[in-house]
């Protein structure tokens, strides 16, 4: 359960940070999300969550 929040933790930070240091760029990206087709922001999800998962597995075995 700490592991899970640790992560929980990282998450916010990096978002936070990103946030923090480039607040324009990050408004024109999501203007550029908007615009994109649901088919694409869906298998880029699917991509990243996998990228995720391989990740996650190589460290915990």
């Amino acid at each position: 359960m700490s592991d899970l929040i640790m992560a929980i933790g990282l998450l916010f930070f990096l978002e936070g940070l990103l946030l923090a240091m480039f607040p324009s760029r990050i408004k024109n990206i999501l203007k550029l999300i908007e615009t994109m087709p649901e088919n694409k922001l869906r298998y880029s999800g699917i991509f990243f969550l996998f990228i995720g998962f391989v990740i996650i597995w190589y460290i915990r075995s």
